[in-house]
C-alpha cells in the first residue's frame, strides 16, 4: 500500500466518523427536545399558584386592622401581588371598637396596598345594619367602601334599594344613588 491509499482511507474513515458522530448528536437532539417541552408543560401547571385557608392582617396608622380570610386563593400568574380568593371573609375593626364584617362567594385581594373587591352574593354587616349587593370594592388606603349592583340596604326602620352606596369608613358618610337620574333609590321605613 502507497502512501496516498492510506492517507485517501485514514480521510474516508475520518469523514464517515465524523458524519456518524454529527447524524448521532441530531438524532439525539430530536428525541430530547419533545422531553423538554413536556417538562415545561408541567412546571407552568396552573394548580401550583393555589393556597388552602388564605388568610391576611393588616393595620393602618389610624388604628383600624383589616383582617382578610379565605378558604381558598389562587395567585395571578400575571401579577403575584394579587389573589383571587374564594368564600372569603373579612373584618374591619375599626380604632373606635366598631366592627364591620364582609362575606363574599368571591374576592381580588392586592397584597401591597390591601384593596379588596368582594363579589357575588356579598354581605355586610356592621351594628345593626345590613348592606346585600354583588360588587364591593374596598379600600383601607382611601377609607372607602363602595357597593354596587342590586344593592339593599337593611336595619331596623328603613329598607333602602339603590345601585350604589359609597361609605367613607373613618366618618361614616354616605352616599346612596342610581346611575340614571330618571331612577330614583327607593326607600321604605318600616
Amino acid at each position: 500500500m502507497t502512501n496516498s491509499f492510506k492517507i485517501k482511507i485514514l480521510f474516508g474513515l475520518s469523514a464517515i466518523i465524523i458524519v456518524f458522530f454529527f447524524s448521532f448528536k441530531l438524532f439525539n437532539k430530536e428525541k430530547i427536545a419533545p422531553i423538554e417541552k413536556e417538562a415545561t408543560v408541567e412546571e407552568m401547571d396552573t394548580t401550583t399558584n393555589i393556597i388552602k385557608d388564605v388568610s391576611y392582617s393588616s393595620n393602618d396608622t389610624k388604628g383600624n386592622e383589616y383582617v382578610l380570610n379565605a378558604i381558598e386563593g389562587q395567585i395571578d400568574l400575571n401579577n403575584d401581588k394579587v389573589i383571587f380568593l374564594n368564600d372569603v371573609k373579612a373584618t374591619i375593626i375599626m380604632a373606635t371598637g366598631e366592627i364591620i364584617n364582609i362575606q363574599s362567594k368571591f374576592g381580588k385581594y392586592n397584597i401591597n396596598n390591601y384593596d379588596t373587591i368582594f363579589s357575588e352574593n356579598v354581605l355586610i354587616e356592621y351594628e345593626d345594619n345590613k348592606i346585600k349587593g354583588n360588587y364591593v370594592d374596598f379600600s383601607l388606603n382611601r377609607n372607602l367602601l363602595i357597593i354596587s349592583k342590586n344593592v339593599v340596604y337593611l336595619n331596623q326602620k328603613n329598607f333602602l334599594r339603590a345601585d350604589v352606596v359609597e361609605i367613607n369608613i373613618s366618618t361614616k358618610d354616605a352616599k346612596i344613588f342610581m346611575y340614571e337620574e330618571e331612577k330614583k333609590v327607593q326607600i321604605k321605613s318600616n
